[in-house]
């Protein structure tokens, strides 16, 4: 997703909520058999209001982060939709996916704090 909030492995916020039901309660059939859902986001600091995503605030960890998580998993889902401004940052990921080929890879039709369930979760168009 695009921009960190306070949630962790105790506290999800809004935005993972949503994913949470799209992927465990909806049924939806490319998700049946998925048993963990690993968030990952663009940037490393949290900032909740007024997000601005500077370079400075990605680093080395949160690049490995992303790798691990793509590398671990089955299905992608690129949750933060067509308003994400940071092009660097979508070129990173999309080059960590071409490189883990045979991923699954889904796309949000908006950002998951204002998503609608029906239509939300759509295949990936390279």
């Amino acid at each position: 997703m695009q921009n960190p909030s306070y949630a962790c492995e105790d506290i999800a916020d809004k935005s993972v909520q949503f994913m949470e039901k799209n992927v465990f309660t909806r049924n939806l059939p490319a998700f049946m058999n998925v048993e963990r859902l690993i968030v990952v986001y663009q940037f490393a600091r949290v900032q909740t209001k007024s997000f601005v995503g500077v370079t400075s605030d990605i680093g080395e960890k949160n690049d490995a982060a992303i790798r691990r998580a793509i590398k671990q998993s089955d299905i992608v889902i690129i949750g933060w939709s067509t308003s994400n401004r940071f092009n660097e940052r979508q070129a990173f990921v999309h080059a960590t996916l071409a490189r883990n080929r045979g991923k699954q890879i889904y796309r949000t039709s908006s950002h998951p704090s204002r998503g609608r369930y029906e239509g939300f979760i759509l295949p990936f168009d390279t």
